[in-house]
């Protein structure tokens, strides 16, 4: 339960601390970084808090960012035009649930006081080399604990985000939520429903990237409540299957769902996620049978630029859904692009205006004709010769 003697902070880090102090603002290191660092974890961004209003630390910097002014927040660049953020000591005055109003002027203990958990409630004086941990957050970390910073209740219902970030903290570091502060986060759930879909969403796929296991991401969120509110198309079993996953958020929610399009459109994603998604729901239950190259073609040229999706969920997929062996299929599915067999119309040996050219009627006639001549050629590639497709084209009575 003890401090290291010194942290390694990044030059560019201290260089801004050192000008702020200098300056006569006192300055520490916060957040996550101090946080990994004890973990003995890969860390990146170090934060600082600094008794400095935002307007004197614009002042005091050539380069820098407004990113959240109105909370203290200033990005300072450094000489490679990299930002460090660096935040005004605070305390909340008002919250509604989703936002905080604050105060400046506070105390490093007062800016410590309003953080979620004790783990992200630690502070390093870089220059001093000091420790501040007034919540005993070094001793949850031994502990592998994930703890509220004072009344859990008070703490969640001043911005409920907070409680699916304690989910992703106990996913991503396989710790266990303190009885009080899970109890907490089940009273509170419904308080979810008051979050905004973005950050939601932003916080599910962060979820989703850190993880240990995902599917211990998944039960947490269900037996917290949160999933019955945010993602109630995924079923109350079967979660275990996303760990044989890539880390895609689309392919781990959309695997999940019964109506994978329906939860990605609640959650506002992009529509080209969406669109993935759809095609999953529309595609996951058409598998072709890998003995039968023809059948695997056409489903590469049908299912077109979501192949890639509909291949990368298929560890995951019961086999119980394939024509067997099921395990050959990525195997097959790769051999037919190495071998570079025509997929699509743009792959033919022939284009429309040849066709008009050979004598096929203008208009509604020459799609059909490409569309019998790419099946043709699905079914055995070497057909794709521009003799072939021609002789093919226009059938001789």
């Amino acid at each position: 339960m003890t401090f290291p003697t010194t942290m390694a902070v990044p030059a560019e880090v201290l260089r801004i601390a050192t000008k702020l102090e200098e300056a006569g603002f006192e300055t520490w290191c916060v957040g996550g970084a101090i946080r990994d660092s004890l973990l003995g974890l890969a860390h990146h961004d170090f934060d600082l808090t600094t008794a400095a209003h935002p307007e004197k630390v614009r002042e005091l910097f050539r380069r820098t960012v407004p990113i959240g002014i109105e909370h203290g927040t200033v990005a300072v660049l450094d000489g490679k035009g990299n930002p460090h953020e660096v935040t005004t000591f605070r305390k909340d005055i008002k919250t509604d649930g989703r936002h905080a109003v604050v105060e400046f002027g506070a105390s490093l203990m007062d800016d410590l006081a309003r953080r979620d958990f004790t783990i992200n409630a630690i502070a390093y004086h870089p220059l001093r080399h000091e420790w501040r941990d007034p919540f005993d957050g070094r001793a949850d970390l031994d502990a592998k604990v994930i703890r509220a910073v004072g009344d859990p209740n008070w703490r969640f219902q001043e911005d409920y985000l907070r409680i699916l970030r304690a989910l992703r903290f106990s996913a991503r570091f396989e710790f266990r939520i303190h009885p009080r502060t899970l109890e907490a986060a089940k009273a509170n759930a419904q308080g979810l429903a008051q979050l905004s879909a973005e950050r939601v969403r932003d916080e599910w796929w962060k979820g989703i990237a850190t993880a240990k296991r995902v599917s211990k991401l998944v039960t947490l969120w269900r037996d917290v409540g949160a999933a019955r509110i945010w993602l109630p198309e995924i079923p109350k079993t079967g979660t275990e299957k996303v760990d044989k996953l890539p880390r895609d958020p689309v392919l781990v929610s959309s695997l999940l769902a019964s109506d994978p399009p329906s939860l990605l459109t609640r959650l506002k994603c992009s529509n080209k996620d969406i669109e993935r998604a759809r095609a999953i729901r529309d595609w996951r239950d058409k598998y072709p049978d890998p003995r039968h190259l023809p059948q695997v073609r056409r489903w590469l040229s049908q299912t077109g630029a979501y192949a890639d999706d509909l291949l990368a969920i298929v560890p995951a997929i019961d086999s119980s859904h394939f024509p067997l062996p099921a395990s050959r299929l990525l195997q097959v599915a790769q051999a037919i692009r190495d071998a570079k067999d025509p997929l699509s119309l743009s792959d033919l040996a022939v284009k429309g205006d040849d066709l008009i050219e050979a004598g096929v009627r203008p208009g509604p006639e020459v799609g059909e004709t490409l569309a019998r001549l790419l099946d043709e050629v699905l079914e055995d590639p070497s057909r794709n010769t521009r003799e072939h497709l021609l002789s093919r084209a226009v059938p001789r009575g």
